[in-house]
């Protein structure tokens, strides 16, 4: 990019496999706190989340707010890309039980995953990072938002994608912008082991 600003870098990924998680009842938790309190709590969530990301070959995209979006397979290694995510997501959950209550509340992360096709690249002058776009984003999208706490969303597409590494329990179908009634399943463990369902957490 130094070395040649006015080429563009953009990428066809074949299949991407895009995480999105959100913390629930983030902004009510934080509401009136100091933000030194605000700040520093979430700093050592996403601080843990790319020691994740790190730890199980996943590549952090960008956060927004509370939310927070990764990718796998970008690199050429879709093969076990979507496996990747599936333990980093797991991992994810694990890491969220651990933290301490912000503003009296405990907080869940509601997370969904979906592989596909994107494109990737890098736009803009100042500030800018490696983003993706396209129906793997925007299903995952969807598979968050339509999720549940404490939960990780995924569609069919996926768990077909994970090859049997997985337990699954069948959530039905759920309502997708632009698409209708898609089925849905819950991500609950890893094949072979008890389940690692996280319950929401109360408040």
């Amino acid at each position: 990019l130094k070395a040649n600003p006015a080429r563009p870098i953009a990428d066809r990924l074949d299949q991407a496999t895009v995480l999105f998680a959100d913390l629930v009842g983030f902004t009510t938790a934080a509401h009136g706190l100091p933000p030194e309190e605000v700040v520093a709590w979430l700093d050592r969530a996403v601080r843990d989340w790319d020691d994740l990301c790190a730890a199980h070959g996943v590549q952090k995209i960008k956060t927004v707010g509370d939310s927070y979006m990764a990718a796998a397979g970008i690199s050429g290694d879709d093969a076990d890309g979507a496996v990747r995510m599936g333990r980093f997501a797991l991992a994810m959950q694990a890491a969220q039980g651990r933290y301490p209550p912000l503003g009296g509340r405990r907080l869940a992360l509601r997370i969904g995953i979906h592989c596909g096709p994107a494109t990737a690249g890098i736009i803009g002058r100042s500030r800018m990072g490696y983003d993706l776009w396209g129906d793997a984003v925007n299903m995952a999208s969807r598979m968050e938002s339509t999720g549940l706490p404490g939960r990780i969303q995924v569609c069919d597409a996926y768990r077909e994608a994970t090859g049997g590494a997985f337990l699954f329990e069948p959530r039905g179908e759920v309502e997708v912008k632009g698409i209708g009634p898609v089925p849905t399943f819950v991500l609950v463990g890893e094949a072979g082991q008890a389940s690692l369902r996280t319950a929401p957490p109360p408040g």
